[in-house]
């Protein structure tokens, strides 16, 4: 099986990039970051304390993961229902950073990340894909861009999904994620040494994607 990795930071593209070459390689796309999301989500529903390392590992241990949909576009499922909007909820957002920089958790999580890349081709995004999760991939890249162009491209998928958005608040944000996400002990957001970096802040989606593909058709 192959595996493609895109890490990088928050509103760098990553997912909307990383579904569109698995698209296009026909691939399935993984996103780490929904599976954090979607613990968050069920610790919150089951009303549990976010400090408490214990409880939320036991968790993570009688969770299943899951995805329904097409390859390229899966909606994940969390222990058999479809959590894919649930996930995306500001709180949500908020709380995950609790989750993830658990290392008991993270280590359940990452042997569920990497037991799906043994079954089928993959392009897998996140933080730490290339460096924790599938440091023998066949090819990684290091997504960036400028704190300016990111901000406005979560404010915007904020806004399409019918959300307010505050800019200088949501900039003041993900520079407090970037910060937690490169200091955290364990799954620190960090460019793999053979990885390709590409800064988006000029490029589309697609012409993104297309920088991506010609390093691919050259590996």
């Amino acid at each position: 099986m192959s595996a493609i990795t895109i890490d990088g930071p928050a509103g760098a593209g990553k997912s909307t990039v990383a579904k569109a070459l698995a698209k296009e390689l026909s691939f399935f796309y993984l996103d780490t970051g929904a599976m954090y999301r979607a613990l968050t989500l069920k610790a919150m529903r089951a009303g549990l304390d976010l400090n408490d390392e214990e409880s939320l590992v036991a968790l993570a241990k009688e969770t299943t993961f899951d995805f329904k949909g097409t390859a390229a576009a899966p909606v994940i499922t969390l222990d058999g229902k479809d959590v894919g909007d649930d996930i995306r909820t500001p709180e949500v957002t908020n709380n995950t950073y609790y989750i993830a920089r658990i290392p008991a958790l993270r280590a359940v999580v990452v042997e569920a990340q990497q037991q799906i890349g043994q079954m089928r081709d993959i392009v897998i995004e996140g933080r730490d894909t290339g460096t924790v999760v599938f440091p023998e991939a066949d090819v990684k890249f290091f997504l960036d861009a400028k704190l300016e162009a990111r901000s406005h491209r979560r404010a915007k998928d904020l806004k399409e999904a019918g959300r307010s958005v505050d800019i200088k608040n949501l900039k003041n944000e993900i520079q407090q994620r970037d910060h937690s996400d490169q200091t955290r002990d364990t799954g620190a957001l960090k460019k793999a040494d053979d990885a390709i970096y590409i800064d988006s802040t000029d490029l589309t989606p697609e012409q993104t994607v297309e920088v991506m593909l010609t390093y691919i058709k050259n590996y």
